[in-house]
């Protein structure tokens, strides 16, 4: 059986043609444009025209996301018209498919729950740092998603610090705003240090103040698994996204603040699956039906 996993972003979409065995037959992608709905219906024809073998689409997106319902409850401006979408019944109609539609944090630790990182969990976490703080939450083998307004498991929308940093979501403090890649770069900005994120890093063991904000942010990062921890009681926490690129320098800074915190010793893996996680988790949601 052949499927099509597409990852939706908000510069390109990408469609694989993925088999049982997440062999990959075909990987493309074209912009994102708009209005969203009607390229995706038109490129998932297409492919269906050039490649009628394809049995089921399952589709990644950005967005609180009714999983039930394949509907997109709420999207930012990154996907402008996408809010309300009712992506999952108009594709089953358009194409004559089973579709399964869930939020793009959701399926990258999907990926890495059946592929990567967290292979040989049955409880894991996939947090993502990059402009936000994406989560997804596997439990004894099974995404949480959904929800009544699509908000299960928006890991960064949980509150931080009360009163804290506006968020866009229009709440003060959640925890997105102190360890995303956005929220590193602000405070290296208002510590009035002279790196970029890429670089900041590097310079931590011979610049103290430098040193003084990572062990704040890996603090920061430390209470959020640790609160999750309590919660879900999870073996495995994957952190993918911009920031974990650099995870070799200040991971021993994350160990060490993690001892204060946990409850319980827990395994912490940098992703496998980062660019290809969105592709490959949207086709397990639909090689599983």
């Amino acid at each position: 059986m052949k499927v099509l996993g597409v990852d939706i972003g908000g510069t390109k979409i990408r469609f694989g043609m993925i088999d049982e065995q997440f062999n990959v037959h075909l990987d493309t992608k074209v912009p994102t444009s708009f209005p969203l709905y009607e390229t995706l219906e038109r490129e998932i024809l297409n492919l269906l025209h050039s490649h009628p073998e394809i049995e089921r689409i399952g589709i990644g997106t950005h967005g609180f996301v009714d999983s039930k319902r394949g509907r997109v409850v709420y999207a930012t401006d990154l996907l402008p018209g996408w809010s309300n979408t009712e992506v999952k019944s108009q594709l089953e109609t358009a194409t004559n498919r089973p579709v399964a539609v869930d939020n793009d944090a959701n399926v990258a630790a999907l990926a890495e729950a059946t592929l990567g990182a967290a292979k040989s969990s049955e409880r894991s976490i996939c947090l993502t740092l990059g402009t936000g703080l994406g989560g997804g939450v596997i439990l004894d083998n099974c995404v949480v998603s959904g929800g009544p307004h699509g908000g299960a498991a928006e890991i960064g929308h949980m509150i931080l610090y009360p009163h804290g940093h506006p968020c866009p979501c229009g709440r003060k403090g959640c925890a997105e705003q102190y360890v995303s890649g956005t929220a590193l770069k602000r405070r290296i900005e208002e510590a009035g240090l002279p790196y970029t994120p890429e670089t900041f890093f590097e310079n931590i063991q011979h610049d103290e103040q430098a040193e003084a904000l990572v062990k704040a942010y890996t603090s920061d990062l430390a209470v959020v698994i640790s609160s999750l921890q309590a919660i879900f009681d999870m073996d495995t926490v994957v952190i993918g996204g911009g920031v974990s690129e650099s995870a070799s320098l200040w991971f021993d800074y994350l160990h060490e603040q993690l001892n204060q915190h946990l409850l319980n010793p827990i395994e912490v893996k940098t992703a496998q699956y980062e660019n290809d996680a969105g592709m490959l988790g949207a086709a397990s949601l639909v090689l599983d039906l």
